[in-house]
């Protein structure tokens, strides 16, 4: 007799077996992704007012009379120099001695002559006043006193003209000893003794400089000469920790120089220059004020090509804002359009910060 096996557990394990594989294949359910928060620091954009500044290259130079250059009074040999580089001179120190050796020569003729000269004016008047006393007693004719009146007049006229001459050999021979006109102090040494020099100041042997007397020369950019004007504070920036350094615009020191798309402005110390002549400086000149205008720290802007934004913390979203900018100095940016006051502008955190990121706010 056949026996049946039920049915009922297999088709429950066919079932089982599909579920599973059904199981396996039906997609994963959805991750839910958690957004980035970028901390930020932020500053208000505030309504102030601002000076702009023209920044320049310049030199610590001499001001006028504040630089004497010793050059040999004719082409000559150095004998002596009684100064190195860096001394200090006084006013009337022997500074340097030169060979002249014709105006010695000149010097030692003319003395001869002048002796010599001075001689024949006394034999003429010893003569003249015989002659005057024997015409007068009626011992010579009258012509004889007339001849010995025009040979004294002619021994007083050489002795004059070779007096003047001899003081003029004299003031030649004594260039020969250059002195120093002020008190300074030795800025540059260009010789040594038996160099043979020009006379010429493009071939000095020394250069003596007022260390109180000092300006700076300032090269401006063309495109920048219309907003330097005479009076104008300037400054040289100093280190942190220590004040800078003031002066006062002059002028321009030569109307008619430009060279390399600049021009040259003259610029006096408010107080006694602290630097030393021929130092290299970076100076800023103030330049035009706006005041009752909206500034945003410099550090906020953002420049990506020709365009320029900021982005300000709006709740907890960063917005980007294309912005306009005016006049700017060392801190801060003139805005024109794109912010207005009181908005917070983020300073820090903003690189790279998409519009409309999330954001969580520090004021600074």
């Amino acid at each position: 007799m056949l026996r049946r096996t039920p049915l009922g557990p297999f088709i429950a394990v066919v079932l089982c077996t599909a579920a599973a594989a059904g199981c396996r294949n039906a997609p994963p359910p959805p991750v839910e992704r958690q957004e980035t928060i970028v901390p930020v620091g932020v500053m208000r954009a505030e309504t102030a007012g601002i000076r702009a500044s023209v920044h320049a290259s310049g030199l610590v130079v001499p001001a006028e009379g504040g630089e004497f250059l010793v050059v040999a009074p004719e082409p000559a040999r150095i004998a002596e120099i009684t100064k190195a580089q860096g001394d200090v001179v006084a006013s009337g120190e022997i500074l340097v001695r030169f060979e002249l050796p014709s105006a010695t020569q000149a010097v030692a003729r003319l003395t001869a002559e002048l002796a010599g000269a001075q001689a024949q004016l006394e034999n003429a008047r010893i003569n003249q006043a015989r002659t005057r006393d024997f015409a007068e007693r009626g011992f010579i004719p009258r012509r004889d006193l007339d001849t010995a009146d025009r040979e004294l007049a002619d021994a007083q006229a050489a002795v004059e003209r070779i007096r003047v001459q001899h003081a003029a050999a004299t003031e030649g021979a004594g260039r020969a000893i250059v002195r120093a006109p002020f008190n300074g102090i030795v800025a540059n040494r260009h010789h040594q003794p038996g160099d043979v020099v020009l006379s010429t100041s493009a071939d000095p042997v020394l250069r003596i400089v007022d260390p109180r007397r000092l300006d700076i020369i300032v090269s401006v950019p063309t495109a920048d000469v219309a907003r330097v004007v005479p009076g104008a504070p300037a400054r040289i920036a100093a280190a942190a920790g220590i004040a800078p350094v003031l002066l006062t615009v002059v002028g321009r020191a030569d109307d008619r120089t430009v060279r390399d798309g600049t021009v040259p402005f003259r610029l006096q110390f408010k107080d006694p220059a602290p630097l030393p002549v021929d130092t290299p400086v970076e100076i800023d000149i103030d330049a035009e004020e706006r005041t009752n205008v909206v500034l945003v720290p410099a550090e906020a802007l953002v420049r990506e090509g020709g365009a320029t934004a900021v982005l300000i913390a709006n709740g907890s979203r960063a917005e980007r804002r294309p912005v306009t900018t005016g006049l700017k100095d060392a801190q801060s940016v003139e805005i024109t359009s794109g912010v207005r006051a009181g908005e917070l502008v983020i300073t820090r955190g903003h690189v790279g910060l998409a519009d409309g990121a999330a954001i969580s706010v520090a004021s600074q």
